[in-house]
């Protein structure tokens, strides 16, 4: 994902909540869209986003709000044999 990033690791994006924040991100990276979103919109199931090391889905997901100083994450579950 880094590619799509200009090689970056770790970035500032603004947001109030986790969807404001993706929506940021694309809005600077567009590359990421089809990489993030389904066609119709909805986060890819792949995508696994921590706030402050805890998973979304126990927060509030997309609109679990943010601070300043939170650290978001984006992972890519990974699966194979």
């Amino acid at each position: 994902m880094k590619f799509y990033v200009d090689n970056q690791s770790e970035f500032p994006v603004a947001g109030v909540t986790v969807a404001e924040l993706l929506n940021n991100l694309v809005a600077r990276y567009p590359a990421l869209v089809p990489h993030l979103f389904e066609a119709g919109g909805a986060l890819r199931r792949h995508f696994n986003i921590f706030v402050n090391g805890e998973h979304i889905r126990e927060l509030s997901g997309l609109d679990t709000p943010l601070k300043d100083d939170d650290k978001v994450i984006l992972m890519v579950s990974a699966a194979g044999g």
